[in-house]
């Protein structure tokens, strides 16, 4: 049994993730809302509204930070742009600097970050060694990683997850996608070309356990299928999945007029391949956008 902390363990992630940690470890969720954290996980964590309850981490065994305010829930305003940086950065420098508190630090630190790492990068496939685009999902990634990455010393190790669009169902991003095409609304976005490099919320999971147990593991870790598919192809697939047609594309222009700046991460992309799980063969349990769909919406 591990003694672990999570941040961020009421999103769309930590929903699934800290019910099933729960089972095996002592589980400690950072929270500013008890009463929402009860209603979302149960009565199984230990809740603590405040890092600065912690004068270090010494009681942890692992950090798991998933801690941030959505990115797509609204326009990207300077205002909005500096909460979605500093819901980020400053959760994982407080947490950082409770590690380099502590006599008996973690032995491991599990940050997200995001594919919006990269940037836009057309229809090139990009590993974790790909040159990224400057620009603002860069920025606010590449910052969170550097924090993230001073946790690092022989007594921690710590692992990066570059998360793509995470799929399933009740909630994330299909949650927002599914109306208009029950309505027979749906379709693709601007060309349709761009890349969509998801993962089934499940194999999120998966790699969180598998980078927690493996004791080599370290670094930045693409968190997506081995299988990006193209804005064209995953409505296609998801209209199919609801028995809908796809035929109302949402043309760029729109896009930019409803999201401003924000119309990036609908209309630009990339292709992301999880080279390094691929490498140390770890195996997705849906690999492809057909088998992820048929789960979410069986028949």
């Amino acid at each position: 049994m591990m003694k672990i902390l999570i941040t961020g363990g009421t999103g769309f992630i930590g929903q699934a993730l800290v019910p099933l940690l729960c089972t095996e470890h002592k589980v400690t969720v950072l929270t500013r809302s008890p009463n929402k954290a009860k209603a979302k996980l149960g009565e199984i964590p230990r809740l603590i509204l405040n890092l600065d309850q912690l004068k270090s981490l010494d009681k942890f065994d692992v950090v798991i930070n998933l801690a941030g305010e959505p990115i797509a829930e609204k326009p990207w305003t300077h205002k909005q742009k500096a909460k979605l940086c500093h819901s980020r950065w400053d959760v994982t420098a407080k947490l950082v600097e409770l590690c380099q508190k502590s006599d008996q630090p973690p032995h491991t630190f599990i940050s997200a970050s995001a594919v919006g790492y990269y940037g836009r990068q057309k229809a090139t496939p990009v590993d974790e060694n790909s040159v990224p685009h400057n620009e603002f999902t860069h920025h606010l990634c590449q910052e969170w990683e550097r924090l993230a990455l001073l946790a690092q010393t022989e007594r921690t190790r710590v692992c990066i997850m570059r998360i793509g669009v995470v799929l399933d169902s009740n909630g994330g991003a299909l949650q927002r996608m599914i109306t208009p095409f029950k309505l027979g609304l749906g379709g693709k976005i601007a060309s349709g070309q761009q890349g969509m490099s998801w993962i089934h919320r499940r194999d999120v999971i998966r790699i969180i356990q598998y980078l927690m147990k493996t004791s080599s593991c370290n670094g930045v870790y693409n968190t997506t299928s081995p299988n990006p598919v193209s804005n064209k192809l995953l409505t296609k697939t998801l209209a199919r999945s609801l028995h809908r047609p796809a035929l109302f594309p949402l043309p760029r222009f729109v896009a930019e007029k409803l999201f401003g700046e924000m119309a990036d991460i609908l209309t630009e992309g990339q292709y992301v391949v999880p080279q390094r799980l691929l490498d140390e063969d770890f195996k997705f349990s849906y690999p492809t956008i057909d088998s992820a769909m048929a789960q979410i919406f069986p028949r």
